[in-house]
């Protein structure tokens, strides 16, 4: 029996050294990450992720989780959308990991409410939501000042009105459906409470 108990003991020591040796998970490559930037992403996201068309997403210092995450389903069918699926399709898992990271890495700069009579609105939906109707506040998820959570909750403070505007449509028609929150939340609001909020959004800081 003793010498079983110590072959037991042996053996778990073994495995808990080999779990401890076992290699890191090598970090995102932003040169390797810039490079593909450059190559595949920057005609539609500029080639810092910057403040491009307003029907693009600013990808400046969105977390990287949550992009890669994106471009994973992409590439999958997951979340339809024909020109990405074909731009993420070139890429590999290390691919992604590395252009998202670079893109996470630059400091995203400020934006602005284009819509003054909106911004209360979108204040108090962003907030506060909307109790009647159960439609929680944008705040819960993506934070106070529009930070959002890594991979789960996307940062929104100071992305483009237009594009927050389009997915939330999206979300509501049931085009965009790689996220049933999302799709559930917004099909509650009005074309009014959709603009209004992304309005405010896009002042967020």
């Amino acid at each position: 029996m003793k010498n079983a108990a110590f072959l037991l003991m042996g053996l778990v020591f073994t495995v808990a050294a080999s779990a401890s040796e076992a290699p890191a998970p090598a970090k995102p490559d932003l040169n390797k990450g810039q490079a593909i930037s450059a190559q595949v992403c920057s005609a539609c996201h500029t080639a810092d992720g910057s403040r491009g068309s307003p029907a693009n997403p600013i990808l400046q210092g969105q977390h990287a989780d949550y992009l890669a995450k994106q471009l994973t389903e992409f590439k999958s069918g997951k979340r339809d959308n024909p020109v990405m699926k074909g731009m993420a399709s070139t890429l590999s898992e290390e691919d992604m990991k590395n252009v998202a990271a670079f893109y996470a890495s630059k400091q995203a700069k400020p934006g602005f409410a284009k819509d003054k009579t909106l911004v209360t609105l979108g204040e108090k939906i962003y907030r506060g939501g909307i109790a009647e109707r159960q439609i929680p506040a944008c705040a819960g998820c993506h934070s106070p000042n529009g930070a959002g959570i890594p991979a789960q909750y996307p940062r929104l403070a100071g992305q483009h009105s237009d594009y927050t505007e389009l997915q939330l449509n999206s979300f509501r028609a049931g085009k965009r459906g790689n996220s049933p929150q999302m799709v559930a939340i917004a099909a509650k609001m009005n074309d009014r409470e959709i603009k209004a909020v992304a309005d405010y959004i896009a002042g967020l800081r």
